[in-house]
């Protein structure tokens, strides 16, 4: 899901993308962006442990330093991912984040459908950050 998004995004030419694993992203990643998409599996009803490591280290140090930061969300999940979902939609509140897409929910197993609904919303975003859009 996240290379499909990845290649969405990098079809949007007037954007540099970069595509990090959430226990490799930064502060200075985070400060830097001027869109986030976030990707997680579903595990026990919640969001991945190192996503929510990545919010851990940044949360305080970033604190009213992203305010409006645009953001999506994919959810790979076996259940129906609405605990991942509400956990990053208030940790994202907290940022001061705004949200710009309906997230994306690869239920039980990831098809052809979702792959493509993750290209979309990967240009979405790219493009929507690049025209001011978002």
């Amino acid at each position: 899901m996240a290379e499909a998004v990845l290649r969405g995004a990098r079809r949007a030419m007037e954007t540099e993308t970069v595509m990090k694993r959430a226990g490799e992203a930064t502060l200075e990643d985070l400060l830097g962006c001027h869109g986030l998409v976030i990707g997680t599996p579903e595990n026990f009803g919640t969001m991945a442990g190192m996503v929510k490591d990545f919010f851990d280290r940044t949360y305080y140090p970033a604190e009213g330093k992203t305010v409006g930061l645009p953001y999506a969300l994919f959810v790979s999940a076996g259940n129906d991912g609405t605990g991942a979902v509400m956990q990053v939609d208030r940790i994202a509140t907290g940022y001061g984040w705004k949200r710009v897409a309906e997230p994306l929910i690869a239920r039980k197993e990831v098809t052809d459908a979702d792959l493509a609904a993750c290209e979309e919303l990967g240009e979405a975003m790219a493009s929507g950050v690049a025209l001011g859009i978002f």
